[in-house]
């Protein structure tokens, strides 16, 4: 096999697995450990991945890599969609019930659900709370909602409201169910997400709601980004697109997390 040929087949493999070992590449290829060196060197090089000890991960497997909500938002689009309906099915046709809906495009496809609420019995109310900018201009389509934004710093990558003045206003908030999204979720390290003052966010939000539920797509099962901001005993449900590995499975179970699959 070319050098070409091998570079190409390791990027896919990084791309699939989001982390491939030196011995398993050079039994793939039949080749010594120092020629699959010098392919991860030269892919290094060409910004495609990033050695680590032992062999290399994807680029967006680092601990602070976060892609942009415009690139976010064409990524994985069934997915979200198939996950937003789970969603759905969570909040009650009750008299009255609070959402709160955490930036991220998983809980914007929720949002977009959203649009077409209308209270099953005259009189009911859903109260939708959310720190995103974009989320609350869609809800804001739907004259039925009634609808409160977090105010704060906007942080201009991911649109959300962050910062002091939003994790104070949800220390007075009990939601009845919190919709997150997460950039991780690991067996070990629990739920994390690349930017600390948005993680803050997020463990308010946590610590806020009487019923937590993750939304997140298979991609970030097993991941873990720079920061914590809830243990796996702290989520009462995850819904997600694929069975988590035997490792995460096991967590879950062991921290009660109802795992619903979309």
């Amino acid at each position: 096999m070319f050098a070409e040929e091998r570079h190409r087949r390791i990027a896919e493999l990084v791309g699939v697995k989001g982390r491939v070992a030196v011995n398993d590449l050079a039994d793939l290829f039949s080749i010594t450990q120092e020629t699959v060196r010098r392919d991860l060197a030269t892919l290094e090089d060409e910004r495609i991945l990033r050695r680590v000890h032992g062999g290399a991960v994807a680029l967006d497997r680092l601990s602070r890599s976060e892609p942009s909500l415009s690139v976010r938002q064409t990524q994985r689009l069934d997915e979200k969609a198939r996950i937003a309906l789970a969603a759905m099915a969570l909040i009650p046709q009750t008299q009255t019930v609070s959402i709160l809906l955490d930036s991220g495009t998983t809980t914007g496809a929720l949002a977009a659900q959203l649009l077409t609420w209308a209270p099953a019995s005259q009189g009911n109310e859903l109260l939708a709370i959310t720190n995103s900018l974009p989320i609350a201009s869609s809800l804001s389509e739907n004259t039925q909602l009634l609808i409160d934004i977090l105010g704060g710093r906007v942080r201009g990558l991911t649109s959300a409201v962050v910062g002091a003045r939003a994790t104070e206003q949800l220390s007075g908030l009990r939601p009845d169910i919190a919709f997150i999204g997460t950039n991780g979720i690991h067996s070990e390290f629990g739920l994390s997400t690349p930017d600390p003052v948005e993680a803050a966010t997020k463990t308010a939000m946590v610590r806020a709601a009487r019923q937590v539920v993750i939304l997140a797509d298979a991609s970030k099962l097993g991941a873990e980004t720079l920061v914590r901001f809830a243990t796996l005993e702290e989520v009462d449900t995850l819904i997600t697109t694929t069975e988590p590995s035997p490792d995460l499975a096991a967590a879950l179970t062991a921290a009660g997390v109802e795992v619903v699959l979309a």
